[in-house]
């Protein structure tokens, strides 16, 4: 007898949270990074009962504090990435499906005139910085000159980043979007992958970052398992910055966060509200605080103490899962806090899946993220979304 079909699939990424290096990670720098191990080992071990009840150990074996779970409660597995690049919409999109088969273009050493001055000339301020930096340190070393000149402090990372910061006595959030616009059609041209707002508050010397940041994509080349499921008349709905990373693209549904916590509720709430109107389709979460709040910070106690606090919401979000409901929980790169570098690192990710008859399926190491959106597509009874291997029948 045939499996009953998948009503709603949750795929939560937890932004950065890496399990080990992937078997490239020597070409892109990133020999021996290991978010999750890294740190563990730096802060004596984690504390996280309800992850490692699921599995979490057993997918990383070694895990510092998690030990492998006698009878774990989800399927367990790790993903390695298959794209080019490592950074946060190339990980999104091949979870989603889609590979990123040209990388992105990076600009370690600033942007060239011939991107920055359009902008400007368009918006009408010249920037300040234009270099490769933190966003915390370019804030605090550029932010009273900022505030006396008015001009918008421009910076990038090792990623495909072109990073706007303001303070909101200088531009008001609407007016830093409408720059990061402007800015968007021009990055187009040189393949960067998104356009930042990063709006900060405060004085010098206390400078804080707010959540209105806001990612401004370059467009999907192609359709993703979003577009997909929507397409089929199913509910798509988009958490934290789902939305921003495929330029809305698929989605019938978005909500922005401003925090993990936050993000959390509102899985929850999306969830039942979709169990209560009989409502099939896909809930799609970003959580970034792990990434934007610790891992580019390099704090690995932060990092570990936002992993507790995920850690608690697993109960409430596996409970509210129907019977033919699926949870993915996975990530999309590494940030590992414990290197030199504040750049993503090139990792694989964990997958747990709960729900249906998830638990205590190893799923392996895979090789590609997009076996999670060949999954859900075959759940649903749809067609392959990209190249991937589904496990569809293995959880079911």
């Amino acid at each position: 007898m045939s499996p009953h079909p998948l009503e709603r699939a949750v795929v939560m990424v937890l932004d950065s949270c890496g399990a080990g290096e992937a078997p490239d990670a020597h070409r892109y720098g990133d020999s021996g990074a290991d978010t999750l191990g890294n740190v563990a080992r730096a802060v004596g071990g984690l504390t996280l009962p309800n992850l490692g009840a699921a599995g979490l150990g057993n997918l990383h074996p070694g895990l510092e504090g998690v030990p492998a779970a006698t009878h774990p409660s989800m399927a367990f597995g790790r993903m390695a990435p298959a794209s080019a690049g490592k950074d946060s919409t190339t990980g999104h999109w091949e979870i989603a499906g889609l590979w990123v088969t040209r990388p992105f273009g990076l600009f370690p050493d600033g942007f060239p005139p011939e991107l920055t001055d359009p902008i400007e000339a368009e918006f009408g301020r010249k920037f300040l910085g234009n270099m490769a930096a933190s966003g915390t340190t370019i804030i605090a070393e550029l932010g009273e000159r900022h505030l006396a000149t008015g001009r918008p402090i421009l910076y990038t990372s090792g990623d495909s980043v072109f990073q706007i910061a303001c303070h909101a006595d200088v531009l008001s959030v609407a007016e830093l979007y409408r720059l990061c616009e402007i800015a968007r059609r021009h990055c187009d041209a040189y393949r960067i992958g998104r356009v930042i707002a990063r709006p900060f508050v405060g004085e010098p010397g206390n400078f804080r970052r707010t959540y209105d940041r806001k990612d401004f994509s370059m467009l999907p080349p192609s359709s993703t398992l979003l577009d997909q499921v929507s397409e089929a008349g199913m509910t798509v709905w988009g958490i934290g910055k789902t939305e921003d990373l495929f330029c809305a693209q698929g989605l019938t549904r978005s909500q922005h966060t401003e925090g993990d916590a936050d993000g959390l509720g509102k899985t929850v709430e999306a969830l039942s509200a979709m169990k209560s109107e009989g409502r099939p389709g896909l809930i799609f979460t970003n959580l970034v605080d792990l990434d934007m709040r610790y891992g580019h910070r390099q704090d690995p106690h932060g990092y570990a103490a936002a992993l507790e606090g995920i850690d608690s919401w697993i109960p409430a979000l596996a409970e509210t899962l129907g019977g033919n409901d699926l949870l993915f929980i996975t990530a999309d790169h590494g940030t590992d806090p414990t290197g030199d570098s504040t750049d993503h690192t090139r990792e694989m990710v964990p997958l747990l899946v709960a729900g249906r008859n998830a638990a205590g399926v190893d799923l392996g190491i895979r090789g590609r993220y997009s076996d999670v959106a060949v999954t859900i597509a075959e759940g649903f009874g749809l067609p392959p979304t990209g190249e991937g291997t589904s496990f569809w029948k293995e959880v079911a």
